[in-house]
C-alpha cells in the first residue's frame, strides 16, 4: 500500500464482507488488522478480498515482538529491494530508449527506430511495475474506484499503443513517453519505499534493540534457547556486558543497569533482588538472575512497538477530509483530462496563440503539432501531473516521523487523533502523588534542640525507625544512610498504636513520635511546638525525637517534588495552557504543593469517582480541550473522560492502557515535549497537505491548455511526492526537550 487511499481502497474491499468489526491500515508496515466474527467469515476471505482490491497479502508472524525482529526487517528489506529491481528492469531500456532517440533526432536516423523502441518500451510498460500498475489499475476499476496507479496506467498505456500506429501511417512516437512516464514511476516509488523506510526507523531501532537468545537455568544448568522461547517464571543468567533478555525481576545479585532505551536516562540504574529489570537493557557489571515476568508480546519493547505502529496507522481528523476529497480527485482528473483532449481536437486553432506564446521560454512547447497529438499531449499531460500521490503522502509520512520521534523520547503516542488534539490543549489537569511528586516519603527536614546535633537527632531517629515496617520510618532510615550516618541497632523496640515508635539507642530511651507520645512521657517541647506548626503547615509529616527524658529535636518527611515539576508548569504556563492539580489530599497540603510549583487551580479532597466529574466541568468551561495527566489506577477513569489522557509510564498498567500518550520515563516536562510534538507534527500535516494541494491546483491548468510535456510533468510529480516525504522528515530536527 503506497499511500492512503491504497488503504482506502483495502477497506472498502474487506468491509464488503459480512461479519467485519474493525479495520486499521498501516501504510508504514503494510499492515491491515482486521478484528472479525471467524463464524461468519474467515482469513481466506480476508484474503480474497484484498486480492479483488489488487493487492497480494503476505504471510506474517503472529506478534511482532522482538523475537521475530529479523523476520520483520526481511521483509521490509524485500519491499526495497523489489522496487529497486523494477527500477532497474525500466531505467535500462529507457535510457536505450533516449539513446536512439538523441541519435534518430540529431545525429543520423536510425533504421527500423520505431521497431527498436517498441521492442524496448515493452518490457518497461507491460513487465514488472508496469505489470503491477496495470493490475492494481484494473482491480481498482473492477471494485468501482480509481486509484492513482489508474492515472499512471492512463498516461502510459494509450501513448505506447498509440504509438504502434507508426507502423501503418506516418506519426510522432509516443512510446519514449510511455517508458519514461513507466520510469519514473518506478523511482518515485523507489524513493518513497526508502523514504517511508528511514520514517519508521524508530520501530526497526526498538526491534533490534532486544537480546537474541538467553541462558536459562534448567535443572541446575545452564541452557542457551531463543528469546522467543521463553517461558514466564524462567530463570535467566544475565552476565556484565548482557542484554537482558525480557522483562522479569532479579532474583539473585547485584549491578548497574543501563536503561537508557526505555527511559532515555543516560546514568545506569542500581537494582539489586527483588526489583523489575527491562527487557532490552544492558547490565553494567555484576551477574545477575533475574527471573522472567512477561514474554512475547507483552514485555515493555513489544508494547512500545505496538503502541508507535498504532500511532502511525491511526488517523486524524485533517487526514480523513484530505481522504474524501482525494476519493473525488482521480475521477475527476480523468474527466479533465478527457475535456482537454476533446477540446484541443475541436478548438485546437482557436487555441494555438497560447502555445506560440509559450515556446517563447519552454522548449519543448511545438505550436505545429496536429490537433490529435495536442489534444493527446495535453490529456496524457494532466493525467500524470495530478497523479495524488504527494496527498496520500502528506499525513501518514508526517505521523510515521513525529510518532516515531516520540518514541525515541520516550513519549509515546497511541493515537493520530491525539496528536492533533494535543496541540490545541488549553488546560492540563495533574494528578498530585506520583505525577507533580516522586509518589514516596523521603526525609526533608531534620531540626535539632540545644545539646545536640542534627546528626545525633537523624542517627538516633533512624536507628529505632529500622525495627519499623511503616513507610515513613523507611524514609528515615533511607535518608540517614544516604547521608553517611552509621544506624546502631535498636534493642527493646516496642510500636506505640497511633503514638510512634521507642527503643534503646546506645543505652539510651529513645522515642521517634507525635507530641501525645512525648506528652504521655511528661516531655516538654518548648520551642519545637512552633517548629511542628511551621512544617506542618508545609504539608510535611513531622516526628518528634526524644532522648531520655528530653526533646531532642524532629525530622520531618514529605512526599517531595519531581526535579523537572517546576519547569514542566512554567513551559506549560508559556504556551498559554491552565494548569490544574487534583489530589485526594487536603487543602493545606495540597496549596503546598501547587505553590511551589507555580500550579493554577487546586482541586483538593476529590475522591476517586469524583476525578471524572472534575474533568467533565473543565471541558464545559474551556471547550472539550482539557488533557489528563495520571498514574495510578484510580487515574483511569478520568484519563478516558479527558480529550487526552496521559499516562505516567512507571504507573499503573491499567492507566497506560486507558491513556491516549504515554510517558516512559514519568517524567513531567515529557508532558511538554508531547504537547511541542504534537504541534510540530500536524503543522507538518498542513504544510504537505497545502504544497501538495497547491501543486495539483496550479499545474492542472497549465498542463491542460498544452504548456507541460508529459515527461515533465512526470518529473514534477515524482519531486512533488519527495518533497513531502521530505519535509516531514525535517520533523527530527525540531527541538522539543526544555531546561530543566
Amino acid at each position: 500500500m503506497g499511500s492512503d487511499h491504497c488503504a482506502g481502497l483495502v477497506s472498502t474491499s474487506i468491509k464488503r464482507l459480512t461479519g467485519i468489526n474493525d479495520i486499521s491500515t498501516n501504510i508504514a508496515n503494510h499492515k491491515v488488522t482486521v478484528s472479525f466474527d471467524p463464524v461468519t467469515v474467515n482469513t481466506k476471505n480476508i484474503k480474497e478480498a484484498i486480492e479483488q482490491a489488487g493487492y497480494d497479502v503476505a504471510a506474517i508472524s503472529e506478534s511482532r515482538s522482538q523475537g521475530n525482529a529479523e523476520a520483520d526487517a526481511a521483509v521490509e528489506e524485500r519491499y526495497l529491494e523489489q522496487a529497486w529491481r523494477r527500477l532497474w528492469f525500466a531505467a535500462i531500456p529507457t535510457t536505450l530508449i533516449m539513446v536512439l532517440m538523441m541519435v534518430h533526432m540529431f545525429w543520423v536516423p536510425v533504421p527500423n527506430y520505431l521497431t527498436w523502441v517498441a521492442l524496448l518500451g515493452f518490457p518497461v510498460v507491460f513487465l514488472q511495475g508496469g505489470w503491477a500498475t496495470h493490475r492494481s489499475s484494473w482491480r481498482s476499476l473492477t471494485n468501482r474506484t480509481a486509484n492513482m496507479d489508474v492515472l499512471i496506467s492512463l498516461g502510459s498505456l494509450p501513448p505506447y499503443l498509440i504509438g504502434l500506429v507508426g507502423f501503418i501511417y506516418p506519426m510522432t512516437s509516443f512510446i519514449e513517453m510511455a517508458a519514461t512516464i513507466m520510469t519514473f514511476h518506478m523511482l518515485g516509488r523507489y524513493l518513497e519505499t526508502r523514504a517511508k523506510g528511514r520514517a519508521s526507523q524508530a520501530i526497526k531501532k526498538l526491534l533490534k534493540l532486544g537480546a537474541k537468545t538467553a541462558s536459562v537455568l534448567r535443572e541446575g544448568h545452564e541452557v542457551e534457547v531463543a528469546v522467543a522461547e521463553l517461558q514466564v517464571g524462567d530463570i535467566m543468567v544475565v552476565r556484565p556486558g548482557g542484554k537482558v533478555p525480557t522483562d522479569g525481576e532479579i532474583v539473585e545479585g547485584n549491578s548497574h543497569l543501563d536503561e537508557s532505551i526505555a527511559t532515555g536516562e543516560s546514568v545506569p540504574v542500581e537494582k539489586g533482588p527483588g526489583e523489575a529489570v527491562i527487557g532490552a537493557t544492558i547490565n553494567k557489571e555484576g551477574m545477575l538472575q533475574v527471573r522472567a515476568t512477561r514474554v512475547g508480546a507483552d514485555t515493555f519493547l513489544s508494547q512500545v512497538v505496538r503502541l508507535v505502529e498504532q500511532a502511525q496507522g491511526s488517523k486524524i481528523p485533517i487526514q480523513e477530509f484530505a481522504d474524501r476529497v482525494t476519493a473525488k480527485f482521480v475521477p475527476a482528473v480523468i474527466m479533465i483530462s478527457l475535456a482537454s483532449f476533446v477540446i484541443w481536437l475541436i478548438f485546437a486553432e482557436s487555441l494555438r496563440p497560447i502555445l506560440y506564446w509559450g515556446a517563447e521560454f519552454l522548449p519543448w512547447v511545438n505550436p505545429e503539432l496536429s490537433p490529435l497529438m495536442l489534444g493527446t499531449l495535453s490529456a496524457i499531460s494532466v493525467l500524470v501531473i495530478a497523479c495524488p500521490c504527494a496527498l496520500g503522502l502528506a499525513t501518514p509520512t508526517a505521523i510515521m516521523v513525529g510518532s516515531g520521534l516520540g518514541a525515541e523520547l520516550g513519549v509515546l503516542i497511541r493515537s493520530g487523533e491525539a496528536i492533533q488534539s494535543l496541540k490545541d490543549i488549553k488546560a492540563v489537569v495533574l494528578d498530585k502523588t506520583g505525577t507533580i511528586t516522586r509518589g514516596e516519603p523521603a526525609l526533608t527536614d531534620v531540626i535539632a534542640t540545644a545539646g545536640f546535633n542534627e546528626s545525633d537527632v537523624l542517627r538516633f531517629a533512624a536507628s529505632v525507625e529500622a525495627g519499623s515496617e511503616h513507610p515513613l520510618g523507611q524514609s528515615i532510615v533511607n535518608g540517614a544512610r544516604e547521608k553517611g550516618l552509621e544506624v546502631p541497632t535498636v534493642v527493646d523496640f516496642r510500636a506505640i498504636t497511633a503514638r510512634g515508635v521507642e527503643g534503646r539507642v546506645d543505652d539510651q530511651l529513645i522515642r521517634v513520635g507525635s507530641r501525645r507520645l512525648l506528652s504521655e512521657a511528661n516531655i516538654e517541647l518548648g520551642d519545637l511546638e512552633e517548629v511542628m506548626i511551621r512544617l506542618e503547615n508545609e504539608g510535611k509529616t513531622a516526628m518528634l525525637v526524644a532522648a531520655g527524658d528530653q526533646a531532642a529535636g524532629i525530622v520531618a518527611v514529605a512526599d517531595t517534588i519531581k526535579e523537572d515539576s517546576k519547569a514542566a508548569i512554567a513551559a506549560l504556563h508559556e504556551m498559554g495552557i491552565h494548569t490544574v492539580m487534583i489530589t485526594g489530599d487536603n487543602e493545606r497540603t495540597a496549596r503546598h504543593v501547587a505553590n511551589q510549583v507555580g500550579i493554577d487551580e487546586v482541586m483538593a479532597g476529590v475522591l476517586p469517582e469524583g476525578k471524572v466529574d472534575a474533568i467533565k466541568r473543565l471541558q464545559e468551561k474551556y471547550g472539550q480541550l482539557v488533557a489528563m495527566v495520571g498514574d495510578g489506577i484510580n487515574d483511569a477513569p478520568a484519563l478516558k473522560q479527558a480529550n487526552v489522557g496521559i499516562a505516567i509510564g512507571a504507573g499503573a498498567d491499567v492507566a497506560i492502557e486507558a491513556a491516549d500518550v504515554t510517558l516512559v520515563k514519568g517524567e513531567l516536562t515529557k508532558v511538554v515535549e508531547a504537547i511541542r510534538l504534537s504541534r510540530a507534527t500536524f503543522r507538518k500535516i498542513v504544510e504537505n497537505l497545502f504544497w501538495a494541494w497547491f501543486y495539483n491546483v496550479a499545474a492542472i491548468p497549465i498542463a491542460a491548455v498544452g504548456l507541460l510535456h508529459p515527461m515533465i510533468g512526470v518529473i514534477a510529480m515524482t519531486t512533488s511526492s519527495l518533497s513531502v516525504i521530505g519535509n516531514s522528515l525535517r520533523l527530527k530536527r525540531v527541538k522539543l526537550n526544555i531546561d530543566k
